[in-house]
C-alpha cells in the first residue's frame, strides 16, 4: 500500500484492533441483514407504519434507561469478558428468531419481545464496545482513525448486509437472514478470544452505583462541550435517526418497489456513510472536528428533506447517499471528540451518555415517527425530522467559538496539539533563568 493508504488504515497495524475489526466486520454484515429482514417481516405481516415504529421502539428503548449503568460496568470490569457475554446474548436472540421464522410460528408480539431483549443487550454493548477500542489502540493519536475505521466497517456492512438480505428475502425468505446473522457472531467471539491484552487494574473499593451515576451526570452536564455535543446528538437521534424505520413504506408505497428497493435505499445510505468515514479516517488530527459537527448535522437534515420530496428511485438513491454522508460525519466527529476530551477514568460514563443520546432517543423517535406517519403521512414526518436537525445544527454553530475555547487546553494537555506544546516549551526555555 502507498503512504496515503497506510495513513488512512494506520490503526490496523495494532494486532488486537485488527482482530476486532475483522470479527466485527463479519458480524455487522449479519446484523444489517437481520435489521432489514426484521423490518420487512414486520411490514409484510402487518402493513402498519405504526408497528414498524413500535418494533424500533422496543429494540432501542432499554438503552435510554440502562446505558448509564453499563457505562459504570465498563469502567469497573474487564471489557473483553463483558463483550464476550454480550455477543453471546446477541447470538441467542438471533437463534430464537431464526427458529420462529423458519418453522413459521412467528407472531408480532414475539418480535416485540425479542426486540426488547435485543435492546437490553445493546444497552450493555455500546458503552463497553466504544470504550474498549481505547484499549486496542495504544497510541492516542490513532484513536480518531480507529473510530473512523469502525464507522467505515459499520457502514460497509450497512451496504453489503441489506443488499444480501434483499436477495435472500426474495429467494428464500427472511429466516435465512436470521440464520446467517446467528452464525456471524462466532467471528466476534473468536476474535475476542485470540486477543492478547494487558491486564488492567480493577478498583478494589468501588463507589456506590447511585454515587457514580450522580458524579457521571455532574461531569457530563457540568462541562459545556460535553453537554452541547450530547444535547445535539439527542436532538438529531430523536428527530432524524428514526427515519430508517419508515424506509419500507418509502420502498413499497412511495417508490412502488419491493424488498430489493429497500435494499438499494439502505445500500445507498451505506455508500454515503462509507464516504464520510473514509473522509474522516484520512484526517491527521482531531483538532477541527468540532466544526464538522454542525455542518454534518445540517447536511443530514437537508438530505432527509430531499428524500421526503423525491418520488424517483435514482434521485432518492443520490439523496440517501448525501444523508448517509452527513449522518456518518456527524456521528464520528461527535464520538471522537467526546472520547478525546473525556478524562480517561470517566470515558465509559461519557460514552454511556452518548449511548443514551444516540440509541436511547432513537426509539422514542421511532415511536413518534410511526405515529405521525400514520396520521400526517410518511414524507411530511421525515421532512419535519430533517428540519429539526437543521435548527439544532444552527444553534450549535452559534456556540462553536466558546466550545473551541474550552477544549483547546485539553488538547494541549493531552499532546493532541503537539505544535502548541512545542511552542510553549520554547517559550519556557527562553524565559527560564540561567543555571
Amino acid at each position: 500500500m502507498d503512504q496515503k493508504t497506510n495513513h488512512i488504515f494506520r490503526a490496523l497495524k495494532y494486532p488486537n484492533y485488527r482482530l476486532y475489526f475483522i470479527g466485527q466486520g463479519v458480524s455487522l454484515v449479519g446484523s444489517w441483514m437481520q435489521a432489514m429482514a426484521m423490518s420487512w417481516l414486520v411490514y409484510r405481516l402487518t402493513h402498519s407504519a405504526f408497528l414498524l415504529g413500535v418494533i424500533g421502539f422496543s429494540s432501542q428503548i432499554p438503552s435510554f434507561f440502562l446505558a448509564p449503568v453499563s457505562g459504570i460496568l465498563a469502567d469497573r470490569h474487564d471489557k473483553r469478558r463483558l463483550m464476550m457475554t454480550i455477543q453471546t446474548l446477541f447470538m441467542a436472540q438471533a437463534l430464537v428468531l431464526t427458529v420462529l421464522v423458519l418453522f413459521r410460528i412467528v407472531a408480532v408480539w414475539q418480535l416485540i419481545g425479542l426486540g426488547v431483549f435485543m435492546g437490553l443487550a445493546n444497552a450493555l454493548d455500546m458503552p463497553v464496545r466504544q470504550s474498549f477500542v481505547v484499549e486496542l489502540v495504544p497510541n492516542p493519536e490513532d484513536l480518531g482513525n480507529a473510530i473512523a475505521l469502525n464507522s467505515m466497517m459499520f457502514n460497509a456492512a450497512r451496504l453489503i448486509g441489506p443488499s444480501l438480505a434483499g436477495i435472500l428475502i426474495t429467494g428464500v425468505g427472511e429466516g435465512f437472514c436470521f440464520l446467517l446473522n446467528t452464525l456471524s457472531y462466532l467471528a466476534v467471539l473468536i476474535a475476542l478470544f485470540l486477543m492478547k491484552l494487558d491486564r488492567r487494574p480493577v478498583l478494589k473499593i468501588k463507589p456506590r452505583l447511585r454515587e457514580e451515576l450522580r458524579l457521571g451526570i455532574r461531569y457530563v452536564f457540568g462541562f459545556h462541550p460535553l453537554r452541547n455535543i450530547i444535547l445535539l446528538i439527542s436532538l438529531v437521534s430523536l428527530m432524524g435517526m428514526s427515519f430508517h424505520v419508515l424506509m419500507p413504506v418509502f420502498a413499497k408505497e412511495i417508490l412502488s418497489g419491493g424488498p430489493h428497493t429497500l435494499g438499494f435505499l439502505m445500500g445507498a445510505l451505506g455508500v454515503g456513510a462509507i464516504l464520510g468515514a473514509f473522509y474522516l479516517a484520512s484526517r491527521k488530527t482531531v483538532w477541527g472536528l468540532e466544526k464538522n459537527i454542525p455542518v454534518a448535522a445540517f447536511l443530514f437534515g437537508s438530505g432527509l428533506i430531499g428524500v421526503s420530496l423525491s418520488r424517483n428511485l435514482a434521485v432518492s438513491l443520490f439523496l440517501m447517499t448525501v444523508t448517509g454522508f452527513g449522518m456518518m460525519v456527524f456521528m464520528i466527529s461527535s464520538n471522537t471528540l467526546l472520547q478525546n476530551i473525556a478524562d480517561d477514568d470517566k470515558r465509559g460514563k461519557v460514552m454511556s451518555f452518548y449511548t443514551v443520546a444516540f440509541m436511547g432517543m432513537t426509539p422514542i423517535g421511532s415511536l413518534l415517527s410511526g405515529s405521525l406517519a400514520s396520521s400526517i403521512g410518511t414524507p411530511v414526518t421525515v421532512a419535519a425530522g430533517g428540519s429539526a436537525c437543521i435548527i439544532g445544527a444552527v444553534l450549535f454553530y452559534r456556540g462553536l467559538h466558546a466550545l473551541r475555547r474550552k477544549i483547546h487546553p485539553i488538547f494541549v494537555k493531552k499532546g493532541i496539539l503537539p505544535e502548541v506544546v512545542r511552542g510553549m516549551e520554547s517559550v519556557a526555555e527562553m524565559t527560564a533563568p540561567p543555571e
